[in-house]
């Protein structure tokens, strides 16, 4: 957690799972030479340079679409949760592919005139009011630029340093990033091709996690209009404490728009901010282990009384007064100041069984 910084943090599954991931980038990449280089029946043999500048631009731009895909998915079906849990590093492999496609590409169409590589870059090209002959490269560079702020900033020295929210907002330019990229293949790649299969696959990316993120969102809006949320002299009507399971959640948005989480554990009820100090994690979607709230993404932990970590840990997040009255559980919608400690709200003996 938050007690000191460790240059790398890896564990027996996060090994696990980038030895997948660069398996995977490996079989593609080498999957996509080997087909590229057979020789067409009319004779002619790809550039093995400029097959391997594609197939790293490609690897790069499926990658990032699955990243962006992850988030939905594990919102809508819990067993991609590890996917997400991981996703950090996930991003950085990307970016480094994303380096290598960038990098040769730019040396391999630059590096050979009289220009620096990257004033050629902005200099060569200057159709700018032309469709067909837009600078796509410059579209290519400006998402690099995003997806190396963003790579060098995901360590946790930057987002203890520059709060959860702006790391965070900081972050969420992946998605103009991503458009980028696909004009980027648009207007640069898909221009030559005469067959259909990229474009297609490529539309098929966008709209698939567009759609997916449409679909999380709904059902995200759905659930939030489903509670009741009901004032009864300032405080919220949550739910029955027989709907919350035992040492879970449920994740309750308040009148301001702000989203809480409120437990259940030994026959009590506490409800703390839903937002993790390390990611703003959904702190809602994890559960109380050892007698403390576990951050479902990287396992941070807040006592559920005081929202204050364990030792020798000293993060904080905001807790808030609950009460049970008539079998339902209230939340006062203001929040106390983070670590502030609150008496939960006991479970009347012979009701609320989950």
């Amino acid at each position: 957690m938050g007690h000191q910084y460790k240059a790398v943090q890896w564990n027996g599954n996060k090994v696990v799972y980038d030895i997948y991931v660069l398996g995977f980038i490996a079989l593609f990449v080498g999957v996509f030479m080997f087909v590229g280089l057979q020789t067409h029946e009319s004779g002619h043999r790809a550039d093995p340079v400029v097959l391997a500048i594609r197939a790293l631009g490609t690897t790069a731009f499926m990658l990032l679409t699955i990243i962006l895909a992850i988030g939905p998915l594990a919102r809508l079906n819990k067993r991609f949760l590890p996917l997400l849990y991981n996703r950090r590093h996930f991003g950085v492999l990307t970016f480094l592919v994303a380096s290598a496609h960038f990098g040769l590409a730019l040396l391999w169409y630059h590096g050979g005139g009289p220009l620096n590589p990257l004033v050629s870059l902005f200099s060569s090209n200057p159709l700018y009011d032309s469709i067909p002959g837009f600078p796509f490269e410059v579209l290519g560079f400006v998402a690099f630029l995003i997806m190396m702020t963003m790579a060098a900033t995901s360590h946790d020295f930057w987002l203890n340093n520059l709060a959860a929210p702006v790391w965070k907002a900081l972050h969420m330019l992946v998605y103009p990033a991503y458009a980028l990229l696909v004009m980027h293949v648009v207007l640069g790649a898909l221009m030559t091709e005469k067959s259909m299969v990229y474009p297609a696959m490529t539309a098929a990316a966008f709209i698939g996690v567009t759609l997916l993120h449409l679909i999380a969102g709904v059902r995200e809006w759905r659930a939030d209009n489903g509670m009741k949320s009901l004032k009864s002299k300032g405080w919220v009507d949550i739910c029955a404490p027989d709907d919350i399971a035992d040492n879970r959640a449920v994740i309750a948005p308040l009148p301001k728009g702000d989203r809480i989480a409120v437990f259940r554990y030994d026959r009590k009820i506490s409800a703390v901010t839903n937002a993790c100090r390390h990611q703003n994690g959904p702190l809602g979607e994890g559960r109380v282990i050892d007698g403390c709230i576990t951050c479902p993404w990287h396992g941070w932990q807040y006592r559920p009384n005081d929202g204050v970590s364990p030792p020798p840990f000293t993060e904080k997040i905001s807790t808030y007064n609950v009460k049970i009255e008539n079998g339902r559980v209230l939340v006062d919608p203001k929040p106390n100041p983070p670590g502030t400690h609150v008496e939960p709200a006991v479970i009347p003996a012979g009701g609320g069984e989950a």
